[in-house]
């Protein structure tokens, strides 16, 4: 009978087995829905040895998209000891089977025909598994078997997806496959991005709610941990240069309270950063108050300076503006209505030839005074449903009235409208072409930053010429992977958007 073992004793295992002259055969996989693949693939390793571990990827750690896995860790791990093939299954508690390697010792470690062109690996995880291999002077093989897939078969069942998200990917799977995205992820790369818009340190303190005042009116919190994360314009930065490899960050830091060394600890090395210092104004923090069982936002409280930049800071702050313009290839602005970009600065960066891309933001702040109207020309501009409705003072009409609208106002080439659980629209002004997008987020823990992260993701496709089906995908997915976490707290994991869009589209 197959034996269950933890991790803590495999090494027991392995020198057993090594007194026994048993040849020991390594296989790993998160073995979803198992199939005659694997059985086949479980066969064809067993051939090279006499003893069959196999480990199994706990599902904290599955990045295959929505609904994954479909089986419970203890699910896959009771299927697998079913199957006389295998001698030993062993529940992983890390992302890659590099420490399974070394506490096992293998002789051989088994990877199916899917692994063979190591190119191809999303992660890049193999070459360290077949490096930990090497170091215990073991062999890697990969076996012939026939391909099946798991997340084609799941991606089918009626509950991995909702009708709207099925109908979307039919036609996505229809059209393009996962080179296609690959090819327009190189092209991102050598791009030269400016970015351009206020940093934001966002304070989260997480309370426990006590109740009400004994003798005034308000709410009582116990204050229990906080914690901080880059925000604004500097969440956009790091979340671009995840693709590519040139890129200026151009901001603002309070002088009464910069907060630069945590602005610099957390920003990704390849960003360059030109910030002016803004007088009589700190750093713009953001704090709020947490309820710390439910996550949900009880109060929050602002340290900004919404006055514009005086004439000094403003013609220092256009000339950085003025010399980036000129040596890149992509502009994006990120425009908070916290007094960093006048209409004058608007002015400059939309009136160059260069392909611009906006997110212009409604806050508590800037409510009836932030308005798209002094940018002249985008290229690429998203927008949320609720702040769209805002500009245009309109509360009914449907969306496709409202994006005649706005393109009758502002010269857009390219609209993204984001509609919460409702999904996006992309409008084309080329050909007037509208594309419908749903939602892909599973559990939204909290938007703040999911219009950011979609804006890195899109605009830069955008700029490379993908088509906008794939283009509003990515965005949807780098949104939905942005609201699964706190605010900043998980920033854009390239990886596992490309393994989702990977799995996805099988």
């Amino acid at each position: 009978m197959t034996k269950i073992l933890k991790i803590g004793e495999l090494g027991k295992l392995s020198k057993k087995l090594n007194k026994e002259n048993k040849k020991v055969v390594l296989c790993h996989g998160v073995f979803d829905l198992v199939h005659l693949g694997h059985v086949n693939y479980f066969k064809s390793s067993k051939e090279y040895g006499d003893i069959l571990v196999v480990s199994v990827t706990k599902g904290k750690f599955v990045n295959k998209g929505i609904n994954r896995p479909y089986n419970t860790d203890g699910d896959r791990v009771e299927y697998l000891t079913s199957l006389k093939l295998i001698d030993y299954v062993v529940l992983n508690d890390k992302p890659t089977s590099v420490n399974i390697i070394k506490a096992l010792k293998p002789n051989i470690y088994a990877k199916g025909p899917d692994y063979k062109n190591i190119k191809k690996d999303i992660t890049g995880e193999i070459k360290n598994e077949i490096k930990a291999v090497r170091s215990i002077k073991g062999k890697v093989i990969f076996t012939d078997d026939r391909s099946l897939s798991s997340s084609k078969i799941l991606n089918n069942l009626d509950n991995s997806f909702n009708n709207s998200q099925k109908i979307f990917l039919k036609s996505l799977k229809s059209k393009f496959n996962f080179n296609y995205i690959n090819y327009y992820l190189e092209k991102i790369k050598s791009l030269k991005v400016s970015v351009v818009g206020e940093i934001i340190v966002d304070k989260y303190i997480f309370c426990d709610t006590v109740g009400k005042s004994g003798k005034e009116p308000h709410l009582v919190l116990k204050d229990l941990y906080e914690e901080k994360y880059l925000g604004g314009v500097g969440a956009i930065a790091n979340n671009l240069s995840l693709f590519c490899e040139k890129l200026k960050l151009i901001s603002y830091v309070g002088k009464l309270n910069t907060q630069s060394k945590f602005i610099n600890k957390n920003l990704n090395s390849n960003i360059l950063k030109h910030l002016i210092v803004k007088k009589n104004s700190p750093t713009i923090e953001k704090k709020r108050f947490i309820d710390n069982i439910s996550k949900s936002k009880i109060i929050g409280v602002y340290n900004v300076n919404e006055n514009n930049l005086d004439k000094f800071e403003e013609k220092k702050f256009n000339a950085i503006i003025k010399k980036s313009l000129s040596n890149s290839d992509l502009f994006i602005i990120s425009d908070y209505g916290h007094g960093l970009i006048n209409s004058t600065t608007a002015k400059i960066l939309t009136t160059k030839k260069k392909f611009i891309a906006l997110n212009a933001q409604l806050n508590a702040f800037n409510i009836g005074y932030h308005t798209l109207a002094k940018y002249n020309f985008i290229n690429f501009l998203i927008i949320n449903e609720n702040e769209l409705r805002h500009e245009l003072r309109d509360r009914s009409s449907k969306v496709e009235i409202l994006i005649e609208k706005l393109n009758k106002n502002i010269k857009i080439d390219n609209l993204v409208i984001t509609r919460g659980r409702n999904g996006a629209v992309y409008y084309s002004r080329k050909n007037r072409s509208k594309i419908y997008c749903p939602a892909f987020a599973n559990n939204v823990l909290d938007k703040v930053g999911a219009g950011d992260a979609m804006l890195s993701v899109m605009s830069l496709l955008c700029k490379v010429g993908c088509d906008p089906r794939i283009s509003i995908f990515l965005g949807s997915l780098a949104a939905a992977q942005n609201v699964e976490n706190l605010n900043n707290s998980s920033p854009l994991d390239k990886t596992k958007l490309l393994q989702y869009v990977n799995y996805m589209l099988k």
